[in-house]
């Protein structure tokens, strides 16, 4: 019985004992005096169940045909049992045809057993507005997951989500690497532009855990890893979150890959990385974008234009001293500088020996490209031979010597 109807069941007790009449009744009930008869004569007929409404009890006259629903759920047991409500209905109109609001197939689901709800303990956390613009700070993330359920081994989808619109870029790889991370930077710069800033965890592809060299020290600098050189060189903030829940925005589109991205694959029966990879940009990303997009507070995009030079910068990078014999040595390779250079003097100065994504490699002397060959073996250097000693001649003592 509702609130409604136990006040007026209140009312119709007074009027039964004749403490008030029908007229003042039908005035604390708000009704008119011809409804409030009607109410008293089915509560002298019905009792307190007359006070109920009459459609009570009966089916709706907009429900769901009942062969219609047998059919949701038998699809959903067979083809979808893993899915949650929501994603069932997308998929329910869009791949079989049968449309039915989420709630309505939650409710389902539930009345079958087929869905739980799940109550997670909340923690207090400091919300951090969005960005205004587009390109001002992208969230970069590597979600680590059985992202083809066995059917082959384990992979690391990396995802940058721009935190201004939610618009998203992934790709899959073996590992979280740095050439991972430099090409799912370097896919994101090729559609809209070099961000303003990266927002990444403290992962050591990020964050140099050596100790700072002397020069560093001198020069006020802080270690970098590979990648913070190059973001540094792009002039991209690179911020390290204190935690996953600092970088949420792109943590809950893992959450949402990792239910989504997985179920379409199975779907589809993609069980390679090639495949996958061509899938997420020919068709899931886009729509994925299209749906969970938002608009930005500022119409403005805020991403730069690439740098000509940006595949000599997404790469390794070291600083070795030039021998006397003009090699460098770099990773257990040794590299013959040409006499072209003699000009430089480069023997005991610093060169930059430079790997790109491609494998080609470079030795660069401040900003000037050098010619070099690569040795096949370490160069054999002459053994150093001590200086002839000098013949000590005649030390005996004088005679008067104590």
């Amino acid at each position: 019985m509702s609130r409604k109807e136990r006040n007026r069941l209140t009312v119709l007790v007074q009027v039964k004992h004749r403490k008030l009449s029908l007229r003042e009744a039908a005035e604390v009930m708000v009704l008119s005096y011809r409804q409030a008869k009607r109410v008293w004569r089915r509560y002298q007929a019905e009792g307190d169940a007359g006070l109920g409404h009459g459609l009570r009890g009966r089916p709706s006259g907009r429900r769901t045909d009942t062969a219609l629903r047998a059919k949701m759920l038998a699809r959903y047991r067979s083809r979808y049992a893993d899915f949650g409500p929501t994603l069932a209905a997308e998929y329910l109109e869009r791949e079989d045809g049968l449309k039915v609001d989420h709630d309505t197939l939650r409710r389902w689901l539930v009345e079958e057993g087929l869905w739980q709800a799940r109550r997670r303990r909340q923690q207090h956390r400091q919300w951090r507005e969005r960005k205004a613009c587009l390109g001002q700070m992208v969230q970069l993330d590597g979600s680590h997951h059985d992202w083809f359920e066995g059917r082959r081994a384990k992979a690391v989808l990396m995802v940058m989500v721009d935190d201004a619109t939610n618009e998203t870029g992934a790709r899959f790889f073996e590992e979280e690497t740095t050439r991972a991370s430099f090409e799912t930077f370097e896919g994101w710069v090729g559609e809209p532009g070099v961000p303003c800033s990266i927002y990444a965890d403290r992962d050591s592809i990020y964050r140099c855990e050596r100790v700072a060299t002397v020069a560093e020290q001198v020069a006020g600098q802080e270690p970098q890893t590979q990648f913070g050189r190059a973001m540094s060189v792009l002039g991209v903030e690179l911020i390290l979150a204190n935690s996953p829940q600092a970088k949420g925005r792109v943590e809950r589109r893992n959450g949402l890959l990792q239910d989504r991205l997985v179920k379409a694959m199975r779907l589809r029966g993609i069980s390679d990385l090639e495949g996958a990879n061509r899938y997420l940009e020919q068709e899931f990303l886009r729509d994925l974008n299209g749906q969970f997009t938002v608009a930005p507070a500022s119409a403005a995009n805020v991403h730069r234009a690439a740098p000509g030079n940006l595949r000599e910068v997404l790469s390794w990078e070291e600083e070795r001293v030039v021998q006397r014999d003009w090699t460098v040595a770099w990773e257990n390779a040794w590299y013959q500088i040409d006499r072209r250079h003699e000009g430089l003097s480069l023997a005991g100065k610093r060169v930059v020996v430079r790997r790109l994504l491609d494998g080609m490699e470079q030795v660069v002397y401040r900003g000037q490209k050098l010619v070099w060959r690569k040795l096949p073996a370490r160069p054999e250097r002459p053994p150093v031979r001590p200086a002839p000693s000098q013949p000590r001649g005649d030390r005996t003592p004088a005679a008067g010597h104590p």
